[in-house]
């Protein structure tokens, strides 16, 4: 089993991934971490001295030893960053938003099947026990039809978060809540039930005072018919994510914990019968699921087998795409004030950028 050398490119959520590395280490070794300062690659390593420092992302590159760069930069960095990485050999691992349109994602899988180098873009809420008990039943065939499934991000967001210049600018961070806080809850929606079809949004900024939308009420409707609602905000009293399905056969819902929010699929999942289903049929399926490494370290691990050739649930460029349509499509919504149907055509004028 080979274990892949990866090099972290930027120290704030870089922590994290570095920190989620280690529970991997048979598979993964972090090789290089690069920020901009010294003090911030310190903080993160503490007492590891076998990986090496750099303050030098094209420095970076020329290693010949990294298999992964991993690109944990502010999102108007990522495309640059990922045509970079993958043109000097490198697989890469980018955090969400992958990029900051329709175009600039195409773009980036032309380089990819040009290069033949893979990018794994990061929606690490999909990996945890919640999550995979319910495939578990879907797969059971015990759910039956999905009817209606709604979501909740109320996240505590203030000015100690936007101090940072880039964040709550269009140019900066690209987006507002749609592209940075709701972005997973909602690729989480698809992973259940399949693509989406058409959203009615309604954005506004009640919060700070940013660019970028902090609310936001989303009408969806999915391919297969079923119905969604998402309500956003960053100015709950505390952060919270929820999650609830509503099938034929049962409901599946998420705990909404608040020291848990950005990891759903860790948090407590209830799953009720709806007769005829009986609890005893749901327990026996439940009772035979193998818990998985979670967030992160999930993610990586499934990344790891793709490079091996094994069979894999890593999160695809397509997952990334259609992530970002989606995204395209809200703003579309929201600032013609009609539903708009996905998918977007190339003739669309938010097909090349969303930013206002």
């Amino acid at each position: 089993m080979k274990q892949y050398q990866v090099a972290i490119i930027g120290t704030n959520i870089g922590a994290k991934h570095f920190e989620d590395f280690q529970k991997v280490s048979k598979r993964f070794n972090v090789h290089t971490l690069c920020g901009l300062t010294r003090k911030a690659i310190d903080k993160i390593l503490q007492s590891n001295t076998e990986t090496r420092v750099s303050l030098n992302f094209e420095d970076v590159l020329k290693i010949k030893e990294i298999d992964i760069i991993d690109i944990c930069l502010p999102p108007h960095l990522h495309f640059s960053a990922c045509k970079k990485a993958m043109e000097a050999g490198k697989h890469v691992i980018c955090e969400k938003p992958l990029v900051s349109s329709l175009k600039e994602v195409d773009e980036l899988e032309k380089i990819s099947k040009a290069t033949g180098k893979i990018i794994f873009p990061v929606f690490q809420y999909r990996y945890g026990l919640g999550f995979s008990k319910l495939k578990a039943l879907i797969k059971s065939g015990l759910v039956g039809k999905p009817l209606v499934a709604s979501l909740e991000t109320h996240w505590n967001r203030g000015k100690d978060y936007y101090s940072k210049p880039w964040r709550g600018t269009w140019e900066g961070e690209q987006g507002g809540a749609i592209l940075s806080h709701a972005i997973h809850i909602h690729d989480l929606v698809t992973m259940i039930l399949g693509p989406v079809s058409n959203v009615f949004a309604n954005l506004s900024t009640k919060v700070n005072d940013i660019e970028v939308e902090d609310c936001a009420a989303l009408s969806i409707e999915m391919k297969n018919g079923t119905l969604v609602t998402s309500s956003i905000t960053l100015g709950a009293a505390n952060d919270t994510s929820r999650l609830r399905f509503c099938f034929e056969g049962l409901t599946a819902e998420s705990g909404a914990s608040p020291d848990k929010p950005y990891s759903p699929a860790d948090d407590k999942w209830e799953f009720l019968p709806r007769p005829p289903i009986t609890q005893p049929q749901i327990d026996e399926v439940l009772s035979k699921v193998i818990e998985p490494k979670s967030w992160y370290a999930g993610m990586f691990e499934e990344i790891a087998n793709k490079l091996d050739g094994s069979p894999s649930d890593e999160v695809t460029l397509l997952d990334a795409r259609n992530s970002l349509e989606f995204v395209t499509a809200v703003y579309a919504s929201s600032r013609e004030n009609k539903i708009i149907e996905i998918p977007i055509d190339k003739k669309n004028k938010l097909y090349n950028s969303w930013l206002p």
